[in-house]
Order: C-alpha cells, then sequence, then structure tokens
C-alpha cells in the first residue's frame, strides 16, 4: 500500500488528532449530532484503527511499518515502546520535532531535497535512524534560513522534548538521548498495534 496523498482532514475526522499529518482541526457543524451518531467501537475496529493511526502520523506505508515492527521485535525491551522510539528517531520527525517544519510530510520534503545534514553530512533519506549526540544542521542558504526561521517562528513548541536541544542562532539541534516514550505527542496503544501485526511479523 503506497502512502496516503489524499485530504488529509479526512483522515483527521476518522482517527482525531494527528499532529505529524497536518496541525488544522476539523470544523464540526454540530456536535450534538456528532455525540448522537457515535457508535460502540468493536474489538475489531479498534486494533486497525490504532495502526492506522501510526501508518498517517509517521507517513508510512504499510510495508515500512511492518519492517519497524519486525526490528521492535528483535530488540530489547518492550516492543511496543521499542517501535515508537524507531519512528520517533527517524531524521524526518526529528526535523518536525526541533520545530523545522509544520508537519512530518513537510519535514520529509525538506529531508528529500538535501537541505538537511547529519553530523555535516548531507542526510536525503525521511526514514535516516538517527542516534545520540547526531547533530542537526541545515544547507547555508539565504533563502531556506528564512523558510526555517518561520517555521520555528510558528510551529516550534514551547518546550522541547528532553531528548532534543535546539540553538536558534545557528539553526542547529542536537539529539541528546533516546527519546522517553512520555514525550511522544500521539496518543495511542502500541500494544494494540504489536497484537495487530501478530499474525505477519
Amino acid at each position: 500500500m503506497s502512502r496516503y496523498r489524499g485530504p488529509r482532514l479526512k483522515i483527521i475526522r476518522r482517527l482525531k488528532t494527528l499532529p505529524g499529518l497536518t496541525s488544522k482541526r476539523p470544523k464540526h457543524r454540530n456536535d450534538s449530532i456528532n455525540r448522537s451518531s457515535s457508535r460502540k467501537i468493536s474489538q475489531y475496529r479498534i486494533r486497525p484503527e490504532e495502526k492506522q493511526k501510526l501508518r498517517f502520523h509517521y507517513g508510512l506505508t504499510e510495508r515500512q511499518l511492518l519492517k519497524y515492527v519486525r526490528i521492535a521485535r528483535r530488540a530489547k525491551g518492550s516492543t511496543g515502546q521499542v517501535l515508537l522510539q524507531l519512528l520517533e528517531m527517524r531524521s524526518d520527525n526529528i526535523i518536525f520535532r526541533l520545530g523545522m517544519a509544520p508537519t512530518i510530510p513537510g519535514a520529509r520534503q525538506l529531508v528529500n531535497h538535501g537541505h538537511i545534514r547529519v553530523n555535516d553530512h548531507m542526510v536525503d533519506i525521511p526514514s535516516y535512524p538517527c542516534k545520540p549526540q547526531d547533530v542537526i544542521t541545515i544547507r547555508d542558504q539565504q533563502r531556506l534560513r528564512a523558510i526555517i526561521r518561520k517555521n520555528i517562528d510558528l510551529f516550534q513548541r514551547d518546550k522541547l522534548p528532553n531528548h532534543l536541544t535546539f540553538h536558534s542562532l545557528q539553526y542547529k539541534g542536537l539529539i541528546n538521548q533516546i527519546i522517553d516514550t512520555k514525550w511522544i505527542t500521539l496518543k495511542i496503544n502500541e500494544l494494540l498495534v504489536v497484537e495487530y501485526y501478530s499474525r505477519q511479523a
């Protein structure tokens, strides 16, 4: 299954808040109608929906997510937590969490176009796994710096996750450590995702 490129608000209405996909919020015309039409969610629907949240938030294909689940299963520790840590340490997500891009798709575009450097080496692969002590910088272009500055002013969170540090004057980010799962902004039950893939992984 390919990466989703359709209307993002359609996904938000179905799966609720996905900060990595879009910062927009759907406008509810009549909340009372929405509440009255809500039905009890079946157990067969919960796991696929949790899986879809991960896919759309991080911008993954079905094959990519399955690959990450398999890697997480082989690692030490809780499979669900390792899975989230793997996804959070992708280069496109790091750029998003630093505030350099408004969404993960926006961060992916910066990476794909070769604007991002990790430890002074150009990285153009959004899935590049960043590690503690990696230094994230941008190409030295005036126009690019203006875009990044605008994004930072608009989208950088008041408090960065504890695994990241950002030096605004140098446009430089530092990865201090592997992310603590309590700093993950996506509300998800990762164990249900692992259960969903248990027969495939």
